[in-house]
């Protein structure tokens, strides 16, 4: 099995409220391949996608335990710049997210804060002196 990653799907409860949170609240852009039951958005070579929730469970054969609370899973948006990491949090938080944890020193040598989308999914925004960002946005491990 080649090492790679290529979807990450949100079960979300409002796809319309979801899709406006992503694209004008955080200026993202939809894919044109987006659907009326699915919204796709292109991040480098990995595809975000939003799906209803219930949906998403039916179709991974699993119940909806759709109760608040701790996934297991955070996403990440690695910032180019410490300076950025204020900027992306105030954002984010502007278009209706919820500010986890506020920008801070992190015990690795780095910047970070989180916040939860509207669905309650855990954004953390970080800054990484030892994962410089690719021009187009792309991360690259020390070995990869």
């Amino acid at each position: 099995m080649e090492q790679r990653l290529s979807a990450i799907t949100l079960g979300v409860a409002d796809l319309k409220r979801s899709r406006q949170f992503y694209e004008a609240g955080l200026g993202w852009r939809a894919s044109t391949a987006s659907q009326d039951g699915i919204v796709f958005f292109q991040l480098g070579g990995l595809v975000l996608a939003l799906y209803p929730r219930p949906a998403l469970a039916e179709d991974a054969a699993v119940p909806d335990a759709s109760a608040a609370g701790f996934a297991g899973i955070t996403l990440a948006y690695n910032v180019r710049s410490r300076d950025d990491m204020a900027t992306i949090l105030a954002l984010a938080v502007k278009a209706g997210a919820t500010l986890l944890k506020p920008a801070q020193e992190v015990f690795w040598g780095g910047y970070h804060g989180y916040f939860a989308d509207l669905d309650g999914h855990a954004w953390e925004v970080a800054w990484n002196p030892f994962w410089p960002l690719d021009p187009d946005g792309s991360v690259r491990l020390p070995d990869g």
